[in-house]
């Protein structure tokens, strides 16, 4: 690499650029249902290897993005001298182990590789614990030797805990983390220093708009006439206060790039560069068309000041913040994305857990556990507008999960009653009563703080109790009762 271009080691097996070259935009290139000619397209790769810039990522979804990469890395004298990152984003609903090895083998086959550097796993929906097998899947294919290391994008705190606390070794979790959303400088950071897990930044440019383009400059319309990319951050624009908030941060970045001689969204990024949790961060590229190579290799010239530090945080503090946690944009309302909806990625996101109807008019949800077949219960019951669940570890299968981690198990508890919810009509927001067993007392606070985080705005009735649960694995059991309206 080139010396000038800083590092990260991911793993002892992966050592990364600290600016990768996102390719989502060949997406973006391709809507028109054109595909870009991959030997073509790949020569556009090379001047940014030639700059040090060795670290590229990508998706199963950005368009022929992991074609155009792997017909680059095949045209080297040494492959080995770029990192390729890829996702693996399957759609909503059961994925069987079968169908985990089949993505894996596209991308090793599209990426002409016979091992993956990085694979990035996404997760729609946790209320399905599916996301987990998945996981468990994957590693055993990096057993295998089909993947060198596994990384998340776009997990939240709760489920990057549940994931790191159950054993499952991961070096990363790409995230939108920029000067406008911070929200993973809080919580996730502390979880990933803890871990000596890295965040991966997208979004520090803000696709465009953290830019002196846009510096003193109308408000653009929010329509097709932009980019995907800029319709997704206009979006985070207005979340954070509109444009003219958005301004106000602008004129403070212009000046302390002004200082240094770089430009705004060297700043914009070089600030994220400098958070302690972040391994780096990446920078979109509209190959062969929009190429800021020089431009990336100033992000290396220079350090912001403990000053230029200070004028960003009091200008973000004016910032209203984006709600929610990481990937949650992805998840629930508001949406952040292109298109203001999942419209672009997914069609619909199915129940759970499978329900059978009685004939007193009762409807059963199984969630698949050994234990509801060893004591003959199902997980829930809805009748009428009732849904009553039964109480519920940490059990995924035959696993237990979370570990020793009293949070961790809390929060997968609160995804299981959650899917059991969805399953029989019905959403976490309707629950009226939840009873909390645990094994040790000293618990009481991790467990009564992951249960806050899940039902701060909701507040059902609740009993929090110590008691002999069985299976000495779990230190917490729960259950719950909701009224659908």
């Amino acid at each position: 690499m080139n010396s000038t271009i800083e590092t990260c080691r991911l793993s002892p097996t992966l050592q990364i650029s600290r600016v990768l070259t996102g390719l989502w935009q060949i997406a973006d290139m391709e809507r028109d249902g054109q595909t870009l000619d991959p030997a073509n397209t790949a020569q556009s790769m090379k001047p940014y290897v030639d700059a040090g810039f060795t670290t590229f990522d990508m998706a199963d979804h950005y368009g022929s993005a992991e074609i155009i990469a792997g017909t680059f890395q095949q045209s080297l004298s040494q492959p080995h001298a770029v990192q390729l990152l890829t996702k693996w984003v399957p759609k909503p609903g059961q994925t069987s182990k079968e169908e985990v090895r089949a993505a894996v083998v596209t991308a090793l086959n599209r990426l002409q590789s016979k091992k993956i550097d990085l694979l990035q796993f996404h997760a729609w929906n946790y209320a399905d614990p599916n996301w987990l097998d998945c996981l468990y899947w994957l590693e055993e294919l990096k057993q295998e030797g089909l993947i060198s290391n596994i990384g998340l994008t776009n997990f939240d705190t709760a489920h990057l805990r549940i994931v790191l606390a159950s054993g499952i070794e991961v070096v990363s979790n790409q995230v939108c983390h920029s000067v406008i959303d911070q929200r993973a400088g809080g919580a996730m950071a502390t979880l990933c220093l803890e871990y000596d897990i890295k965040l991966l930044a997208f979004g520090t440019v803000a696709g465009g708009f953290l830019t002196d383009k846009w510096l003193n400059k109308p408000e653009p319309v929010l329509d097709d006439s932009l980019t995907w990319s800029q319709m997704k951050y206009k979006r985070f624009i207005d979340e954070a206060g509109g444009w003219e908030k958005f301004q106000e941060l602008l004129a403070v970045l212009n000046n302390i790039a002004k200082r240094h001689d770089v430009s705004i969204a060297n700043v914009a990024s070089r600030y994220m560069l400098e958070q302690p949790a972040v391994g780096g961060v990446i920078i979109g590229a509209r190959l062969g068309k929009s190429e800021h190579v020089q431009e990336n290799t100033k992000l290396f010239q220079f350090s912001l000041t403990d000053e230029d530090k200070a004028s960003i945080k009091k200008v973000q503090a004016e910032l209203t913040p984006i709600p929610g946690d990481c990937g949650d944009e992805y998840r629930k309302p508001p949406f952040l994305t292109a298109s203001g909806d999942l419209s672009h990625h997914v069609d619909t996101i199915p129940p759970p857990f499978p329900t059978y109807k009685g004939s007193d008019g009762r409807t059963k949800a199984l969630s698949g556990t050994i234990w509801e077949d060893i004591a003959g219960f199902s997980r829930a019951i809805r009748k009428g507008n009732r849904i009553l669940i039964s109480g519920t570890t940490a059990t995924n299968g035959n696993k237990a999960v979370g570990g020793n981690d009293p949070a961790a198990q809390t929060h997968f508890v609160i995804d299981k009653i959650e899917g059991a919810l969805q399953s029989l009509g019905g959403t976490l927001e309707q629950v009226v009563r939840t009873r909390i067993f645990v094994r040790h007392v000293n618990d009481w606070e991790p467990i009564s703080r992951a249960h806050g985080e899940r039902f701060k705005t909701i507040q059902p009735a609740n009993t929090l109790v110590k008691t002999e649960i069985i299976g000495d694995e779990y230190l917490i059991e729960m259950e719950a009762e909701a009224i659908v309206e």
